[in-house]
């Protein structure tokens, strides 16, 4: 592996690496956001790819969750791509200067059962390998992302790949990966996985496969201590601790999908054996008799501070007390202390944004949190529709005027700026467009946050004069569940609206 110089963006406490690669979901293990090269201006749509073959829409929204993007040092950007109705994945490697295809290979990865569609999200590791989910809770991975030929492709199972192949169909169809892949700086890979009630071999839990190829796995129950936990939440990305020894991830009590009956946990285990070390039951932070829930329509995934303290959304109980809201749960690294929560949590990871980005912030937080704050308007939910994005001082308080709820203090706020007028009324006057993120870039360079809005268009929000200094048109707009924003290694900004991925730079 090419050696990486490392190196520090303004005012960060985390080291980064100018030409470390966006592996997956939230750039890296932590899931911090934190672009490592300037991004480039708004100005045009250099180009586009469909995410979706065949997109499954529902009236005028489009409920699925599409997988991050992987980007190489070398500029191979590789995207997850659904190519039926109902099931059947991709992957697809395109020259980032150009979005040309350079190869394509197929998997015969099977959804678990589902409300929104699930992610189908691979990892790119540091030695630059890449893996993406495959049938049966195997894994396929590429060695050779960059090539413009067709790739070797090999083929792993962490429970053995002669288990697999001595009984394929029975694996085919009781097994499945149910989150993202997350790669350590060595790596290792880990991911949850769903199994059916009826398949006796093993329970659902956190899967770990090392750069060898051994696997190992861990029961959600275990990793709880609750007999009653079923899995690893849906879409719920592991996340690693700063030194990569400790592995975050939610679990539920819900075997297959469900919403409003979900429990759960934030559970910490060894990076290398799976021992657990730690579980916190996951409480709504207004009222703490309840438990919150741990929704698998959800794509909400721990995020590890630069302080290593771990941050997870759950859904409010009771329901919609917070407006739909949620709350973005905050603990110390061992998960033994609950520290002030933020007001938005469903659905979303927090993103880092050092202090020193903010100009007018004068406290004594080394770092930020930036978050979706929609206040939804829907029928029932009780919010009125002015949807923002805001910064988060994760180390001082304030009470949330909508629910009473001590919370991180705001530190910047931000609405949408375009009218929705399907909500629009005497309630909700100044209903404006949700913004469709659940993992937000963070541009230190620029002192700016890159986020998608479901008005169908990219918006860069300057953090110096809060304001919404520059967007581009990616489509008319639509209801959508919510993706990723990245930034490449040459700059180039990259958003998923209405099932295409767009490449956006001067």
């Amino acid at each position: 592996m090419a050696a990486m110089v490392a190196c520090l963006v303004p005012g960060n406490v985390r080291a980064q690496s100018f030409r470390f690669p966006w592996s997956g979901y939230g750039h890296d293990a932590q899931h911090d956001a934190i672009a490592s090269v300037p991004s480039q201006p708004l100005n045009r749509i250099v180009w586009q790819t469909p995410v979706d073959l065949n997109p499954q829409y529902n009236g005028s929204e489009l409920l699925i969750h599409y997988g991050s993007p992987s980007i190489t040092r070398s500029n191979t950007v590789i995207v997850p791509v659904k190519t039926g109705a109902t099931g059947g994945f991709e992957v697809e490697a395109l020259a980032g200067a150009t979005g040309a295809t350079n190869w394509v290979q197929a998997s015969d990865y099977i959804l678990p059962s589902h409300g929104w569609t699930p992610s189908f999200s691979g990892v790119l590791t540091p030695k630059n390998r890449f893996y993406y989910p495959g049938g049966g809770g195997t894994v396929y991975y590429c060695d050779t992302p960059d090539t413009n030929a067709s790739p070797v492709i090999g083929q792993i199972a962490f429970y053995g790949l002669t288990n697999y192949l001595a009984n394929t169909n029975a694996y085919l169809t009781n097994v499945f990966i149910n989150t993202p892949i997350t790669s350590d700086r060595y790596g290792n890979i880990f991911f949850g996985f769903q199994v059916k009630s009826s398949f006796t071999n093993f329970a659902g839990g956190i899967a770990r496969i090392d750069f060898n190829g051994t696997g190992t796995w861990l029961a959600a129950s275990n990793a709880a201590g609750d007999a009653a936990i079923k899995k690893v939440s849906q879409n719920c990305a592991p996340a690693l601790s700063n030194d990569h020894k400790t592995l975050y991830f939610a679990v539920n009590n819900s075997a297959t999908w469900s919403d409003f009956s979900d429990y759960g946990y934030l559970v910490a285990v060894d990076s290398r054996t799976l021992a657990p070390l730690a579980s916190v039951l996951l409480k709504d932070a207004k009222t703490p008799t309840s438990n919150a829930f741990v929704p698998d329509d959800a794509t909400a995934s721990p995020m590890v501070g630069p302080d290593g303290d771990v941050y997870y959304g759950v859904l409010e109980n009771p329901f919609p007390a917070n407006h739909d809201r949620g709350w973005m749960l905050h603990f110390n690294s061992t998960l033994t202390q609950s520290k002030i929560p933020g007001a938005f949590g469903w659905d979303d990871t927090a993103s880092v944004v050092p202090a020193s980005m903010v100009p007018s912030y004068h406290g004594s937080s080394p770092y930020l949190l930036m978050t979706k704050y929609n206040n939804y308007a829907d029928s029932g939910i009780g919010g009125d529709g002015v949807n923002k994005i805001a910064i988060l001082d994760p180390e001082n308080s304030e009470t949330d005027p909508i629910s009473g709820a001590t919370t991180m203090n705001e530190v910047l706020t931000i609405a949408g700026p375009t009218p929705d007028l399907t909500l629009r009324d005497s309630q909700h006057p100044n209903a404006v467009h949700e913004w469709c993120i659940n993992s937000a870039a963070v541009d230190p360079a620029t002192k700016s946050v890159l986020a998608n809005n479901e008005d169908g268009r990219l918006y860069r929000w300057d953090l110096t004069s809060n304001t919404l200094s520059q967007t581009n048109i990616l489509t008319t707009g639509l209801g959508e569940a919510y993706t990723p924003t990245i930034v490449g290694v040459n700059g180039f900004v990259y958003a998923i609206n209405n099932a295409i991925l767009f490449a956006i730079g001067h």
